[in-house]
């Protein structure tokens, strides 16, 4: 392994994020070409994470725009402080400065109110842009955004051309409710997150909930392979397993059990459809898989995981 990626893989580690070796090369390419980086995956998988660790890693400021329909580049860029700027109207009335020069004072930088792009892009040193699910704004947004992302620099016709002081690291998320346009795609690295794997939902289990038992953290990480197979409206994901995880702790549970398990669905199961057909569909092959794991002599791993799981039809 390049001892760069190395490194990165360390440095988020000691962030208590669970690199593997593809994330770590995305992130330490990202960082060296200062491209953007489109992470995709499914909701919970760990995709805005990414970011906060980065920039706690990096020591550097995380600056987040949070997409959403509607969404335009005057509340994405900057605004201009009208209240300010009719207050300087005022004191200024009895001076003997012209239209023109009052015009000019309250289109300055003191009147500007800057939002993340522009905030991203003024910084002395690089902070971390997180555009957080790209796919929720519109195509007019994303052809915006590719525009900014091209040449770190943004035109105010009151003031003129804003080039980046340092070129921020940018990771933009996508949980793929609508397919992002061709040219941004081709602007960024490209990184897709799958859902953990049991070694890896193990290790974050015990990383995340420390004290939690190692027993009934392997249960729970091996639940939730179980869970994924099943199809659901929302699959739980990474964030779901750290809560039930530090929610069993909270009961004082070693272990897995049925009533345990129906105790705690509202930490797992975030809609009243999936609770329902969990209790009614899933949760008796559920738990014959688990008791099938718990009778293994060998260590639990993945693939263990998918056997019992194709052997007990509890595939999508």
């Amino acid at each position: 392994m390049h001892p760069e990626i190395a490194r990165i893989q360390t440095m988020l580690g000691g962030e208590g994020y669970v690199a593997d070796r593809e994330i770590a090369t995305a992130i330490y390419l990202s960082m060296s070409l200062r491209k953007p980086l489109l992470i995709e995956g499914a909701a919970g998988v760990g995709k805005t994470e990414v970011a906060k660790v980065m920039a706690r890693a990096l020591g550097a400021d995380l600056i987040r725009l949070q997409c959403y329909e509607g969404l335009d580049a005057t509340t994405a860029l900057y605004e201009w402080n009208y209240q300010k700027q009719l207050l300087h109207i005022r004191l200024t009335e009895a001076s003997d400065r012209t239209v023109e020069q009052r015009e000019h004072e309250i289109f300055g930088e003191d009147f500007l109110l800057k939002r993340p792009l522009l905030e991203a892009i003024t910084r002395e040193a690089a902070p971390v842009l997180l555009v957080d699910e790209v796919d929720r704004s519109d195509s007019e947004f994303e052809a915006f955004l590719l525009e900014v992302l091209s040449d770190f620099q943004v035109t105010i016709p009151e003031i003129g051309t804003i080039r980046a002081r340092t070129t921020p690291y940018v990771v933009l998320t996508s949980n793929r409710t609508r397919e992002l346009g061709d040219a941004l795609r081709r602007r960024c690295l490209y990184l897709w997150i799958e859902y953990p794997t049991f070694e890896k939902e193990l290790q974050i289990v015990l990383g995340k909930a420390p004290g939690i038992n190692a027993d009934l953290a392997a249960q729970v990480a091996g639940f939730m392979q179980l869970v994924r197979q099943a199809k659901l409206e929302k699959t739980p994901g990474i964030a779901e397993t750290i809560d039930w995880g530090a929610a069993l702790m909270a009961l004082h549970r070693d272990h897995l059990d049925r009533e345990t398990i129906e105790e705690t669905l509202g930490v797992l199961f975030k809609s009243q459809e999936d609770a329902r057909v969990v209790r009614n569909q899933w949760l008796d092959l559920w738990l014959r898989g688990l008791e099938r794991l718990r009778a293994e002599s060998r260590p639990w791993s993945q693939a263990l995981v998918e056997r019992v799981a194709a052997e007990g039809a509890l595939r999508r």
